[in-house]
């Protein structure tokens, strides 16, 4: 599949980092390359194009990167999810698991009306535990929650499996095996 390697040839692999047996993605080696981010934005809506989406939310920090590119590519307004204590104004939480216990998320009360079409994006999907606790602070506020979008899947630790349990489509461009 020549669209999942050219992609995957700009994803640079760190090996131990953050910690000892982990192989870190990092996609700003992607982002850098013009052609392998605009085919990456381009594809990651791509199932959706023509629908009306009336915000991308994304997680972040590389999640805002892309879903920011994403929203002005679909001609959606942009909503950042963040961790606790980011954002200035009012706001609605949740808390949501992690590897190693849990953490908290944030976005603003009226950054989405209710019924509102949205669009979740961020860079990578391992465990699922972030994007299934970012679904649920967005329907929290009464989003429709269309899709989950990410450049790569780790398939074998379960994260989009985990967001299709939640009716939530998936879509990701490119996967690695291992964690």
């Amino acid at each position: 599949m020549t669209f999942e390697h050219d992609l995957k040839a700009t994803v640079r692999t760190i090996p131990d980092y953050p910690k000892k047996g982990i192989l870190f993605r990092d996609i700003t080696t992607l982002l850098g390359e013009p052609r392998a981010f605009r085919r990456a934005v381009d594809e990651l809506v791509q199932p959706w194009a023509g629908l009306k989406i009336d915000k991308v939310a994304g997680i972040e920090a590389r999640g805002f990167i892309l879903g920011g590119a994403v929203a002005h590519q679909v001609s959606a307004g942009f909503v950042p999810i963040r961790k606790k204590g980011k954002l200035p104004h009012t706001t609605v939480s949740i808390a949501y698991s992690l590897e190693y216990g849990i953490d908290e998320m944030e976005m603003h009360v009226d950054a989405i009306k209710p019924g509102e079409r949205v669009i979740l994006v961020d860079d990578l999907i391992a465990t699922g535990g972030t994007a299934e606790g970012a679904v649920k602070l967005l329907r929290k506020i009464g989003a429709n929650v269309l899709a989950a979008c990410f450049i790569i899947d780790l398939p074998e630790l379960g994260g989009a499996d985990k967001l299709r349990k939640l009716d939530v489509p998936v879509r990701t461009l490119i996967s690695f095996e291992g964690h």
